[in-house]
């Protein structure tokens, strides 16, 4: 049965189920999914702290000679309070001693034969990061369901959450199918091609967080690939085959599910590439089979399985998107299908088409900056059009 792109992705997001939480160090969560509200548990800044090296003084004093009371630096208390007339010579991120509000750069300053100092500046900017005006103890400084990035891990760092929840990995076991394929390791005999779409795949499903677990090419033998099938059914949760879902007289992928407990929800999509997109559900595991061509295979990966992995864990997967002109009037030959068109953007920010042979032409892959979506009947796109690019 052959459904739109929208209803293939409404029918993968209401199914799946959650993989849990476990605790792990701070440093060891990038690229984790956030399974908790992380607070402060100080103010940030702790104090009244110099953003300069210069002298901490009173407002109301700079027209007059200020004695210097004394040196603070970063990391130490003042122990003096400045008396009307006086300041302290301070350095960046230093505390800002009581009563006073203002601090002045170096630059904007002379020392007087008498060792006095004088602002001699003219922007009244006070150079001070006030106690708490970042965070207050207690705010939620990270929200759950977030994607780990380094700058989540200094944040962490900061408010000292050494100990961090996180959605366990969902397993994503991996599997290509047909005699056609070698590992790439090998050297491909005529008719023969190297397997790519079960690396590609894997590492699609990494950067969506998840981890995997390949079990190789299985040969167009359907008990032999049964065997497997079931094999990662019981071991993973989310099942990506690639191969063997189309029409031809050994894709008898769809029939070995059905036998392995799998219900098959859809097996075709009105798509352009990846058309031969099929999806079901097994008690203890999620199963796609993807196209056999390496384009399809990404882009479908993209647009139902990522989605899919990040709510498992957790996190609302919302691809970054850019409203662009395009930089070439394009064409495409036939309209009935919704076409993902891979782009790159130039110098000039506008969108121009890559290159592209078609679903097998994994080449032209790696330099596009990402896709662009063509609705059904969409034949023309002229130049200086805005398109929306779904960066990949």
């Amino acid at each position: 049965m052959m459904i739109t792109i929208e209803k293939a992705y409404e029918t993968v997001m209401g199914t799946g189920f959650r993989t849990g939480v476990e605790t792990i160090s701070f440093e060891t969560s990038a690229g984790r999914i956030l399974a908790e509200d992380i607070r402060s548990d100080i103010d940030m800044p702790p104090f009244n702290r110099s953003a300069v090296d210069g002298y901490a003084c009173m407002k109301s004093d700079l027209e007059m000679e200020l004695e210097v009371a004394e040196v603070i630096r970063a990391g130490k208390e003042p122990v003096k309070k400045p008396l009307k007339g006086q300041c302290s010579k301070i350095m960046t991120g230093a505390i800002v001693p009581d009563g006073c509000d203002f601090v002045f750069m170096i630059e904007d300053s002379r020392i007087l034969p008498s060792g006095k100092v004088i602002y001699t500046g003219k922007a009244l900017k006070p150079n001070m990061s006030l106690k708490g005006e970042d965070v207050r103890k207690g705010d939620v400084v990270l929200r759950k369901g977030r994607l780990i990035r380094p700058q989540d891990i200094a944040v962490m760092a900061a408010v000292g959450h050494v100990e961090v929840r996180v959605a366990v990995r969902a397993s994503v076991g991996i599997i290509s199918t047909g005699d056609e394929l070698v590992e790439p390791s090998g050297r491909p005999e005529i008719s023969r091609i190297r397997n790519t779409n079960s690396y590609q795949l894997a590492a699609q499903a990494v950067r969506a967080g998840a981890v995997t677990k390949y079990y190789g090419i299985a040969p167009d033998e359907e008990d032999r690939t049964y065997m497997m099938i079931s094999e990662a059914i019981s071991e993973t949760d989310v099942l990506l085959l690639t191969g063997g879902v189309s029409m031809g007289d050994f894709d008898f992928v769809p029939g070995v599910l059905k036998r392995a407990g799998v219900n098959i929800l859809f097996d075709q999509v009105n798509v352009q590439p990846g058309k031969p997109t099929t999806f079901g559900v097994h008690p203890s595991c999620i199963v796609f089979g993807l196209p056999g061509n390496p384009v399809s295979a990404f882009i479908q990966f993209e647009l139902l399985v990522r989605p899919l992995l990040c709510k498992m864990m957790g996190n609302s997967f919302r691809p970054a998107q850019l409203n662009l002109p395009m930089g070439v009037n394009y064409q495409r030959k036939q309209s009935s299908r919704v076409a993902f068109v891979p782009v790159t953007i130039n110098e000039n920010n506008e969108v121009i088409p890559v290159e592209y042979h078609g679903s097998a032409h994994i080449t032209a892959f790696p330099y596009a900056d990402g896709i662009i979506r063509l609705d059904p009947g969409t034949e023309y796109i002229k130049k200086g059009e805005v398109v929306i690019v779904r960066q990949i």
